[in-house]
């Protein structure tokens, strides 16, 4: 039987996690080969800092009154990515669930504070996100992405997020393995400064081709990510399509997506702007609950975004 993700309350919002790799790349200088982060849980320096740092986004997320959706450590943990990174098969599920329990242990000192905390499974594509990746087909992606899922399903992962998803087909794919092993699933595209995916759809033909495609097998919502509001807003129209959609992470700067992982830096753009541009969307599209960050942003950014938003929401709910 297929998990069902909980549906959108009046009264709960969701905070993710911000930025992490780059976050931790550049805020505590540690390397990530192939931009994966679950190979860091082997170096004990690494562990003490991202223990520093997901407390420090746990602890924005009860200072806010919002639930929390905790991931971000599995992005690059899937066939393809582990074995560049030199992981066998049974090696890789091994950090796919030392990764999630890293998780679950840091949050059971919140349980108190938090009055949810559910945990994520973060798929990324096969492909480098910022390549067109149209080789891919869906039933290559349905067979390619089981592997991560089924040891994510084994996890009693919450939720699947699959980020930084750009390939229509992939997408397809994805949500159908997704929906046989029984994982609620959230598909997240990345636009770029032409408001459409890099792989030429906008992001309602995306949707829709999804939905349509996918059949019963269909995603739990939408979202997006890796992309700065001035990217993402004129795709954004009210409709039923839109409707689907329940999750916005946006990046803290406009800028192409593969500098912002080569800068050398954070770039972090303005984090009070950013806070009210999602206040603005949480005001005209009251269904979004899931809100995060994506390159670029931490705990300050997440501050910012959760304070407009609930200014919003539970205003209006009062």
């Amino acid at each position: 039987m297929r998990r069902e993700f909980p549906r959108q309350k009046e009264s709960v919002l969701y905070l993710t996690e911000g930025g992490t790799e780059t976050e931790i790349m550049y805020k505590f200088g540690h390397q990530l080969p192939s931009f994966a982060m679950f190979p860091l849980l082997d170096n004990p320096r690494a562990v003490a800092d991202l223990e520093e740092m997901f407390r420090r986004y746990l602890d924005t997320v009860a200072r806010n009154g919002f639930s929390a959706l905790m991931g971000g450590l599995d992005y690059r943990a899937s066939p393809d990515w582990a074995q560049r990174l030199g992981y066998s098969i049974g090696g890789l599920e091994e950090m796919q669930h030392r990764s999630i329990e890293f998780l679950r242990n840091l949050a059971k000192p919140y349980t108190d504070q938090i009055c949810d905390i559910l945990f994520v499974g973060v798929v990324g594509p096969r492909g480098d996100a910022y390549s067109l990746n149209k080789t891919i087909s869906a039933e290559e992606a349905e067979d390619y992405h089981s592997i991560q899922l089924a040891t994510l399903k084994a996890a009693k992962v919450d939720l699947v997020w699959a980020a930084t998803f750009n390939n229509v087909p992939e997408a397809v794919g994805l949500s159908r393995a997704a929906a046989k092993i029984g994982l609620p699933v959230c598909i997240s595209f990345t636009l770029d400064s032409t408001h459409h995916l890099k792989s030429g759809p906008s992001l309602k033909d995306a949707i829709l081709t999804v939905y349509v495609e996918a059949g019963e097998d269909k995603p739990s919502c939408y979202g997006i990510n890796c992309s700065h509001p001035y990217e993402f807003e004129p795709a954004l129209e009210p409709g039923r399509w839109f409707d689907r959609v329940r999750s916005l992470r946006p990046n803290a700067a406009m800028m192409e997506k593969l500098s912002l992982c080569k800068l050398g830096h954070l770039e972090d753009g303005d984090p009070v702007e950013l806070g009210q541009q999602m206040g603005d969307l949480a005001c005209r599209y009251p269904h979004i609950d899931m809100w995060g960050g994506c390159c670029g942003t931490w705990e300050t950014h997440l501050d910012e975004v959760a304070r407009n938003v609930s200014a919003v929401r539970w205003q209006d709910a009062n």
